[in-house]
């Protein structure tokens, strides 16, 4: 989604801002833009369409200074991705400007009632009127505070601003409506920031803020000041001292943010059970999620929702935690349960999973869940995010900055994180002894190791992304646990490589798929020997009578697959509730390498962003 950077203080803000800007590519944009208040007391605004390179470009060949400054990468929503719709949006009188992150959904109406006071537009999009009704507000003579406050209070749906203007040249303000993308103010020496996301200020200021729905903070470089928009009054908020390094948001030896992170998988799974498990014993220490022996006992039903990479990671939570606390478990697409009326019990849990714990959909399924006074769990990777703040309990992922926007590593840690909710329940409500825990303790220790054991045979799947790569569509089928694991590996391969693939049960594959497989269908399979092996071989065994060019991926020493399949990518044996993390390990590298192949942006694929926090 878009991105925003917001910079008062004694440092030049163009380099910092555009700098910022760069840390949230990830989010996914299609024009990029900085507005800056120069020393002449005028603010000067550059925007250019496509990557932020051609923003920097155009600053190089005519540059801006100053000590106050917002930035914005911009993702369409109303209006073609264009210079005249990029943001930062200024007043007639080019006095005032504006950044902004979300949906108004009443543009239409206060557009019109602008231009019938003889407004101007000079853009198409919804955020235009913002500016235009600070100016009026300043026109009246309110501060820019108060012109910010009266603003807000017009515009309806979720949006995040901030505004800057020459008439008040220390101060920036910003607000927070709904759950339209984070907003973020680090606190430096001297200076100030304001951030849609964490990456973009956290080489400056680890000490952040974060606003909650409908508050607004006015900052300058040596202060800070958080209200209720309402009211006007003023809040105390938490400080966050967040613990990430900022060298671990640079690619380093890596050709590719992703590339990165799906080698970071053998560490982030380690972060996630540090703290968590004890080895010995086999306890699950689970202290944020604010549930006592009693409650657990009383749960009746478990229900997950989540959007893409993070609903298939709850659909391997659906067997996980029926297997490993005898819960019934339901896993929804949070964009889908929020449209219907659903059924919830009083001893009923709702948990959202969201890596940046911002995705409107999700946070609309809690919002549901909160009206009937249900319980809310969140699995969370960024830390402070609304999805961890509203929740009545919640697991951090553990997994640092995620920049690639198709998720790999908290992908992984979510299904780590429901494991850990699986035998915490377990134990809670009676279902598993210690031996089962001690069990369950020693497979997860070696989880880690065997992460990298799979990851160093990243050379077999560039390998064999060299002979698949020209294809242009793809069936994966899994079956049980592993379902799910054809689900995202099919996903992964559309995402960064723009070829056309589908995840179906094994099962299912003669109700149709069966169908499309011919020599120019190459099927992946996940066949590792566990229970349901003999249907997987039947599987390859009819994907080949069909010539599909089959992949397996098989468990070390498997012979009899070798002999089936046209290629095997062999991982090492794992237990059956681990074997989905291990199972899409090579997926991710099989897309990865795949996409790479086709020439294709992995980091930024066309059309998506890394956090959707609008409809």
């Amino acid at each position: 989604m878009c991105g925003i950077v917001g910079y008062v203080g004694p440092r030049d803000a163009t380099p910092l801002i555009l700098t910022g800007l760069q840390h949230l590519e990830y989010r996914g944009y299609d024009s990029a833009g900085i507005a800056i208040l120069e020393q002449n007391g005028t603010i000067k605004i550059k925007r250019e369409v496509g990557k932020l390179g051609n923003l920097r470009e155009k600053v190089g060949s005519s540059p801006i200074a100053g000590h106050l400054g917002i930035g914005h990468t911009r993702w369409a929503t109303h209006g073609v991705p264009s210079e005249r719709n990029a943001h930062p949006h200024s007043s007639m009188d080019g006095k005032t400007a504006v950044v902004h992150n979300g949906i108004i959904e009443n543009f239409l109406e206060l557009r019109e009632e602008l231009q019938a006071e003889g407004i101007e537009f000079k853009s198409d999009t919804d955020t235009e009127v913002v500016v235009h009704l600070v100016e009026r507000y300043l026109a009246t003579g309110c501060d820019l505070v108060e012109a910010t406050r009266q603003t807000v209070h017009l515009l309806k749906g979720a949006s995040a601003i901030v505004v800057m203007s020459a008439l008040e040249p220390d101060k920036l303000v910003t607000a927070r409506l709904g759950n339209a993308g984070g907003v973020a103010l680090g606190i430096g020496k001297d200076e100030m920031f304001i951030a849609s996301d964490i990456p973009a200020i956290l080489e400056h200021t680890r000490d952040m803020i974060f606003l909650e729905n409908r508050q607004m903070a006015v900052i300058t470089a040596h202060d800070y000041h958080v209200q209720q928009v309402e009211t006007g009054e003023t809040i105390t908020p938490t400080i966050h001292a967040i613990a990430w390094d900022p060298v671990s948001a640079a690619k380093g030896e890596y050709r590719h943010f992703m590339q990165k992170e799906i080698f970071e998988q053998a560490q982030t799974l380690t972060d996630a059970l540090r703290g968590r498990v004890d080895f010995q014993t086999g306890e699950i220490y689970l202290p944020d999620l604010s549930i006592s022996p009693e409650d657990a006992k009383a749960l009746r039903r478990l229900v997950i929702v989540a959007c893409g990479t993070s609903y298939y990671s709850g659909l391997v939570g659906k067997f996980v935690i029926e297997q490993l606390a005898r819960i019934p478990v339901e896993v929804d697409y949070g964009s889908e349960y929020r449209y219907r009326d659903p059924v919830l019990d009083p001893n009923d849990a709702v948990l959202a999973i969201t890596q940046s714990g911002e995705t409107v959909d999700t946070l609309a399924a809690m919002e549901a869940a909160q009206e009937r006074n249900i319980r809310r769990w969140s699995i969370v990777n960024a830390i402070g995010s609304q999805a961890m703040r509203i929740a009545d309990g919640y697991i951090a992922m553990h997994a640092g900055p995620e920049i690639g926007v198709a998720s790999t590593k908290a992908y992984t840690a979510s299904i780590i994180a429901q494991i850990l909710l699986g035998l915490y329940l377990g134990k809670q409500r009676g279902i598993l002894s210690e031996a089962d825990l001690k069990m369950y303790a020693g497979q997860l220790a070696h989880l880690p190791e065997l992460a990298g054991q799979i990851l160093a045979r990243e050379a077999e799947y560039e390998a064999l992304a060299s002979k698949l790569h020209r294809y242009d569509n793809f069936l994966y089928l899994g079956r049980g646990v592993n379902y799910p694991t054809a689900l995202e590996g099919a996903l992964k391969l559309k995402e960064i490589s723009y070829i056309h693939a589908e995840g179906y049960p094994a099962g299912e594959m003669k109700h149709g798929p069966i169908a499309l497989i011919d020599e120019n269908m190459p099927v992946v399979t996940i066949a590792l020997q566990d229970s349901v092996y003999d249907k997987m071989l039947g599987q390859v065994e009819q994907a080949k009578a069909r010539n599909g060019i089959v992949v397996a991926l098989a468990t070390n020493g498997d012979t009899l697959m070798a002999e089936k399949a046209d290629h095997v990518l062999y991982i090492p044996e794992v237990p059956a509730i681990l074997s989905p993390i291990a199972a899409v390990l090579p997926l991710q590298l099989l897309a990865y390498h795949i996409a790479v192949r086709r020439g294709c942006d992995v980091d930024q694929p066309r059309n998506l962003a890394k956090s959707v926090t609008v409809e």
